[in-house]
């Protein structure tokens, strides 16, 4: 197995990654990304988030992509795991665990002190192999987001009264 950092010319391949990964997470309808976004976002513009592709006798069976965020107490940023996917049929070979080390050693390297990511609840396999990696839940958090129309409408400072409780 080899894992390496992906190119340009992997956009299609990553782009199939992550629809494969929103069908398994049953998110299909939220994939409204398309080639030329993603290679303007990973390769061309500003590189906001970076890709490791995992191989098989050079056939590309999972990808990690990954990205820098900050922790301001630690004064330093680390890195945050946007998707992890292994292509099913491949799964339990050890790729995934490759993939996190990988990024591990990367954030090791970049003077990162955290490697962090969300994982869906009901995903109790994920969860499984998560802990047995001596990962931690982040249980007191909770996680926000604000999106779409929202989005726009804080954005222009439309932020409505107070809802009742």
């Amino acid at each position: 197995m080899t894992i390496r950092f992906a190119g340009e010319a992997d956009t299609p391949q990553i782009l199939t990654f992550i629809r494969e990964l929103a069908e398994f997470e049953q998110l299909a309808h939220q994939v409204t990304t398309d080639e030329e976004t993603l290679r303007r976002s990973l390769f061309l513009e500003r590189q906001v988030a970076e890709v490791l592709i995992a191989e098989l006798a050079g056939t590309p069976v999972g990808f990690a992509l990954f990205f820098h965020n900050f922790s301001t107490f630690r004064g330093r940023p680390g890195l945050y795991l946007e998707d992890l996917y292994v292509k099913n049929g491949f799964r339990g070979r050890g790729i995934g665990r490759a993939l996190l080390t990988r990024l591990a050693q990367l954030a090791v390297e970049r003077n990162c002190p955290r490697l962090e990511w969300w994982v869906l609840d009901w995903n109790r396999d994920a969860i499984e192999f998560y802990r047995n990696l001596d990962a931690q839940s982040m249980d007191e958090w909770t996680v926000f987001r604000v999106a779409g129309e929202a989005l726009t409408a804080l954005a222009e400072g439309d932020i409505p009264p107070k809802r009742q409780r």
